[in-house]
């Protein structure tokens, strides 16, 4: 009894460890899969919760996890577009915030632009492009998380590309110039600056806000520089106070800022820069989007 004990321990310190090692690749994984944290996170609990449970020898527990986090995404991802289809206004993922790192550019594989093009995908293309192009799993291991054939699978990943290919980064800017342009654009928008905003805005610039059909925000994305600033212009003559800056940070691989707007709601701005202009604004004012963000 005392053998079986200790090997039956032993086991599940090695589990342990395994599952600690992959923990962090699962969860970018999930949340990729699902576009929210905090049911990325819920899914990996329970990938967690079925990898102890399982008795036999595992020899790839790094595929065999996957295998779980993927079955799990794609029961989620049912329920979870069906709660979209009634979704108010524009929707966007829940933001993955970082600290802005002075030493590194920032060009995440999977920014807000991709997540919104995935959304786009069938559950099983989204899952085949995100494994064998984001993560380089191999394809004949992607066809055995799926359960299809390998030429399927090919398939799914082929036509998942062709839809997404224009919106994955092309683009790296550098931390310092992050955080300038995202302080320059807050302070811009703040005041209403239209000079300081023109110089920052590409013509073609898009307004994307997601308040939940919980708080306002904008019912449909806005297009165009001379609407954006005619939108930035009217809301700083209308706020009694103006917003807060929290902190700069990396936004689903972009620049942007953390903020408080002048009721103190929270908020995230993303920022996507090409050529030196903010081509793209990504607003998240969704209270249950955000109650993972340390404010």
């Amino acid at each position: 009894m005392i053998n079986e004990a200790s090997a039956d321990g032993s086991l599940s310190d090695q589990r342990t460890v395994e599952f600690e090692l992959d923990r962090k690749r699962l969860l970018r994984l999930s949340y990729r899969m699902l576009g929210s944290i905090t049911e990325a996170e819920d899914v990996v609990q329970d990938a967690w919760l079925r990898w102890v449970r399982v008795e036999e020898e595992i020899r790839t527990p790094t595929a065999y996890l996957t295998r779980i986090v993927i079955r799990l995404c794609l029961d989620r991802m049912k329920s979870a577009r069906a709660r979209r289809e009634i979704y108010v206004g524009p929707w966007l993922p829940e933001p993955l915030v970082e600290p802005l790192d002075t030493q590194e550019a920032i060009a995440d594989d999977v920014t807000v632009m991709l997540m919104l093009a995935l959304e786009r995908l069938s559950p099983l293309e989204r899952a085949a492009f995100l494994l064998h192009d984001v993560f380089d799993v191999a394809l004949t291991e992607v066809a055995v998380v799926l359960h299809r054939e390998p030429a399927a699978v090919r398939q799914l990943a082929s036509r998942a590309r062709k839809n997404v290919q224009n919106a994955r980064p092309r683009y790296s800017v550098g931390a310092v110039e992050a955080d300038r342009i995202a302080r320059a654009f807050f302070a811009a928008s703040r005041d209403g600056d239209v000079t300081a905003l023109s110089a920052l805005l590409a013509r073609d610039v898009e307004i994307h806000s997601d308040g939940g059909g919980k708080v306002l925000a904008f019912r449909q994305v806005i297009h165009g520089v001379e609407r954006a600033l005619r939108l930035f212009v009217s809301a700083q003559r209308k706020a009694s106070i103006p917003p807060t800056l929290l902190r700069t940070a990396t936004i689903n691989g972009l620049p942007g800022y953390v903020s408080l707007d002048p009721n103190g709601v929270l908020q995230t701005t993303a920022l996507g820069i090409r050529d030196g202009k903010i081509f793209a604004i990504y607003i998240v004012r969704s209270p249950d989007k955000l109650t993972h963000i340390d404010v």
